[in-house]
């Protein structure tokens, strides 16, 4: 535990969501490679998921996931009214938000 009591994977597991996100659309835009992109997306996601289910459990997994996909898909709508980087880093914004949230113990 840190020294406010949230545990540390909290923390960093929130950090890879919002990575995760941001990595994935840095990587499409970098190399002009959606797949490679997703790949990283999805790779974040995995490990996302496979730490919010050993802590929270499935339920708090699948709906951290859930919110990790969703703010994949919001950001491309709210990238034409706000612009790409600031319509990412809104969503990994929030979704990290939501792991810390939902993964409090």
């Amino acid at each position: 535990m840190t020294s406010n009591g949230m545990a540390l994977n909290t923390v960093a597991t929130s950090a890879l969501a919002a990575g995760g996100l941001l990595g994935g659309f840095a990587v499409a835009r970098k190399t002009e490679n959606r797949q490679l992109g997703g790949a990283v997306l999805a790779a974040a996601g995995v490990a996302c998921t496979v730490s919010w289910n050993a802590s929270s459990g499935p339920k708090v997994a699948g709906a951290l996931l859930a919110t990790y996909l969703v703010g994949f898909g919001a950001s491309h709508p709210l990238s034409k009214k706000i612009g790409a980087w600031p319509a990412v880093g809104s969503v990994a914004a929030a979704t990290a938000a939501a792991s810390v949230v939902l993964m409090r113990e």
